[in-house]
């Protein structure tokens, strides 16, 4: 498990993220195989919760008009799997994004605890922590086993570099 940046108490007040404008958004967590076979494993899950892609399969969102993550309590705001949340899920609101030919850490400016902390040095302890734990050979193997996990996000700032695609081919 990724340690947390965003206190659980200030997620549960948000209502921002798990939250998508469209059914087949980038934003949307990839799965790795073991991750969807976790989660199939587990009886409550149902197969059609992961898209061909190998997604999360967003839902209509009951209180609105956009997406949901269908493991999301739109009542209470929590994960019905979040003690085995994705990857994604886990790194959020942090993401591995693809820039021409870098590999870079990035953040969603759409977390308002983000925007709150940016220049704090506790986020710049976290993004040394989280450069550190990505760069690992574990974590670099799996990027490399998991490509689709590299992402060409939009709207987020740029807060580490980690690796180049060829270093993980």
């Amino acid at each position: 498990m990724i340690k947390q940046f965003v206190p659980q108490e200030f997620c549960l007040k948000c209502r921002g993220c798990c939250r998508f404008r469209e059914a087949d958004s980038v934003w949307s967590p990839c799965l790795m195989d073991e991750e969807i076979q976790l989660l199939l494993d587990k009886k409550d899950i149902p197969a059609a919760s992961i898209s061909i892609e190998r997604r999360i399969q967003l839902i209509a969102n009951p209180n609105g008009v956009d997406f949901i993550c269908p493991f999301l309590s739109s009542l209470s705001n929590k994960c019905a799997i979040y003690d085995i949340r994705p990857f994604e899920c886990q790194l959020y609101p942090f993401l591995i994004n693809l820039r021409k030919d870098k590999i870079l850490l990035t953040v969603d400016l759409n977390c308002p605890y983000v925007c709150e902390k940016i220049n704090s040095p506790e986020i710049k302890d976290y993004i040394s922590y989280l450069a550190g734990y990505l760069n690992s050979p574990e974590q670099l193997k799996m990027l490399k086993d998991n490509p689709r996990l590299i992402q060409a996000y939009e709207e987020v700032r740029e807060v580490a570099e980690l690796i180049f695609p060829h270093e993980i081919k």
